[in-house]
């Protein structure tokens, strides 16, 4: 019998990488608190995070915490270069 062709199948769930927005904001926080390495971390990994969610390979849920954990450490970052130029400043005035 020539019957109609089966309806074609629905594609398979596809299955996104777990998000790492509290391990973000957890280094966010330490660059802030303990050392700039933390920051400088955060900053990288909350970055390649939020383009893997835009991209659909990483889950979305965890967006609000990554950004939040990114911009953490950026800060941490920004406030060690003003650190560290405020501080050169201070020793050549001194001398």
């Amino acid at each position: 019998m020539t019957g109609t062709p089966y309806p074609p199948a629905a594609p398979a769930p596809q299955m996104l990488k777990p998000h790492r927005g509290t391990a973000v904001l957890v280094l966010g926080i330490l660059g802030l608190v303990v050392c700039v390495i933390c920051g400088i971390i955060a900053w990288v990994m909350g970055k390649n995070d939020l383009r893997e969610m835009d991209a659909g390979i990483m889950d979305p849920s965890g967006r609000g915490i990554t950004n939040a954990g990114r911009i953490c450490g950026m800060v941490s970052v920004i406030l060690a270069c003003v650190s560290l130029v405020v501080w050169l400043l201070l020793l050549l005035m001194k001398g």
